[in-house]
This record gives structure tokens, sequence and C-alpha cells, in this order.
């Protein structure tokens, strides 16, 4: 009964994509269907390349309370230059993305973002972006 609904709506959602879809994308992220949770824009690659970008693997410090490690959380939640955050297995606890103007504001934004709660970070800057798809397929 649950796969003739899913595909049942499958069938709507392409049907009606072209015609409605901000109404439709409304419609998808009400409670009730809960299959959008947010919507984002990506930025063409002309205007991307010209940006400082880095993934930064960080190392929580050992002496971080719960209070401390709630204070880096919320900096790096509340700070734009941060694409996203995930807490990670291994001998690292956090990877970020950064997005910052240039290689000054980079060391600015991390010598404040990362000046409290971390024992250590190592910084990879991105030479050039070749696959981007933040996609999930219903269902998979």
């Amino acid at each position: 009964m649950m796969r003739v609904f899913h595909h049942t709506v499958r069938q709507e959602v392409r049907q009606k994509a072209g015609r409605l879809p901000l109404a439709l994308a409304r419609r998808l992220r009400q409670p009730a269907a809960r299959w959008i949770d947010r919507t984002i824009a990506l930025l063409p690659a002309p205007i991307i390349e010209r940006r400082l970008r880095a993934v930064v693997l960080l190392e929580v410090a050992e002496q971080a309370d719960r209070t401390a490690r709630d204070a880096l959380l919320a900096r790096l939640r509340g700070a734009a230059e941060v694409q996203w955050v995930s807490e990670i297995s291994g001998s690292r606890d956090m990877l970020l993305m950064l997005d910052c103007a240039s290689l000054d504001d980079y060391a600015e934004r991390t010598d404040h973002l990362l000046a409290t709660g971390v024992r250590r970070y190592q910084s990879f800057l991105v030479k050039r972006e070749l696959r981007l798809r933040p996609f999930t397929r219903p269902g998979s």
C-alpha cells in the first residue's frame, strides 16, 4: 500500500513540477509530507571559483567540557562562512566546509571560530570543484 502511495506521489510530483514548482515545494515541506526539509541554491561556477573554500578536519580539545563543546557548535552553526559541519569517526571529531572571500578572511574567521574548544585543526583548500550534487532519491 505504501509503495503504491509513494509511486503515486512521485508521479504527481513529476506532473506538477513544471507547472507549480514553488507551490509544490511548499506542499512537500508541510509536516504531513516531510519530504523536503529545506531548499538550497547552488551558485554557478564563475562565482564560486573566485572564493576560497576550505575543508577543515577538527579535533575537539580533550579538556573541553560540554559547555565549551556546545559553545563551539553554536559558533560554527551561527557563522555564515561555515557551509556544513559533520561529526565524523576516526582520529578527528568534525569535518567542516568553509567559504570565505580570501585567504586573509579565512585566517580571521578560523581564528575567531576555532579559538576555544579545539585541540587542533587541519585545513585543505579546495582547488577546483569536480562534482557537487546534494541530492538523495526518495525511497533509495
